[in-house]
């Protein structure tokens, strides 16, 4: 039985709330399947983020490096969840690598998540791990999803009311998944109009409001629409996009020249945001970039380990400090 696993997505551009709980699920599974007594989660910073380690590990991988040398000393079976693996920087790559080959198999299994490749020579060992490839969802895909979701639920849809979902949706299955467990709980079939009147936007537009929004530093209208998404979505697809957007910022701050940002960006073709980012690079210094993403990384930790009740209140506050920021 392998004790090596990895899903494998879309490039970062392509990926999704929808392909992203696709490789959730699969990673989950085989995490389950593993029969795991303690499971280790490290999140790889993005380019430029994180904090410095004693070595040329960053601090957020460093926890990997016991279990990965050593596993359980009782015996028990552990697991490494390494999630965003392709934002891992040549020398980390090198380092979970080799640690990664010499593990004990036995009692140490590994779950490597990315989105899109990942840096040699991790990409090279990857190759015997068991894989899971998880392509860019499109609508025709998603309604297959939601078809299948249909008659797990047992729930009546009218003709042209999953037209609608997808109208709303998109291919996101996380938010699809959360709006039909609300549906569910609705008396008789369910139509088309109760869906459009119910779920206002579909998520992607929201997000795409709100980082206009953060961007133009107004704080009214951001908050605002963050509590329009927070209805039916995650904050962690929020602080994703927060995330994306920074990094993104920082990339155009620090590259040479305009190829080098679209190639580090995945940049293809010329979209509008692109060319207005590279337009703009510098109007927001490294500094307070660097802040970004350190407040960014807080609340990540809060969101992940803090009760629920303070999820929105972390989130309301980074927004209005990246509408100062950026």
């Amino acid at each position: 039985m392998s004790t090596l696993f990895w899903i494998k997505g879309p490039r970062s551009s392509d990926t999704g709330p929808g392909e992203r709980e696709e490789m959730m699920v699969a990673a989950r599974q085989h995490l389950d399947e593993s029969g795991a007594d303690e499971v280790v989660r490290i999140d790889v910073p993005g380019r430029g983020a994180g904090e410095e380690g004693s070595g040329e590990l960053r601090a957020e991988l460093q926890p990997a490096v016991p279990v990965l040398q050593s596993g359980s000393l009782f015996g028990d079976k552990q697991a490494l969840f390494l999630v965003d693996a392709n934002n891992l920087q040549k020398t980390e790559a090198e380092i979970v690598t080799e640690l990664i080959k010499h593990r004990d198999q036995e009692s140490v299994s590994v779950v490597v998540l990315s989105e899109g490749s990942v840096p040699a020579p991790l990409s090279g060992f990857l190759k015997e791990a068991e894989t899971t490839t998880v392509s860019k969802m499109w609508d025709s895909q998603a309604i297959r999803w939601l078809n299948s979701e249909i008659r797990k639920r047992d729930i009546h849809f009218e003709p042209g009311a999953e037209k609608a979902m997808i109208q709303r949706f998109g291919t996101d299955i996380a938010a699809m998944s959360t709006a039909l467990d609300q549906l569910r709980e609705q008396s008789g079939p369910i139509t088309a109009e109760l869906i459009i009147s119910h779920f206002k936007n579909r998520p992607e537009e929201h997000l795409f409001y709100l980082t206009s929004a953060v961007g133009a530093g107004k704080v009214g209208e951001s908050l605002r629409r963050l509590s329009d998404f927070l209805v039916h979505g995650h904050p962690l697809v929020v602080l994703a996009m927060y995330d994306n957007e920074v990094r993104r910022r920082v990339l155009a701050s620090t590259a040479p020249d305009k190829e080098t940002f679209k190639e580090w960006a995945d940049v293809k073709g010329n979209p509008k945001w692109a060319e207005t980012l590279w337009r703009t690079r510098g109007k927001t210094p490294d500094s307070t970039l660097s802040r970004a993403q350190d407040a960014i990384l807080r609340a990540e930790r809060t969101l992940k380990g803090a009760p629920e009740e303070l999820h929105t209140v972390t989130m309301e506050r980074l927004t209005v400090a990246l509408c100062r920021w950026l």
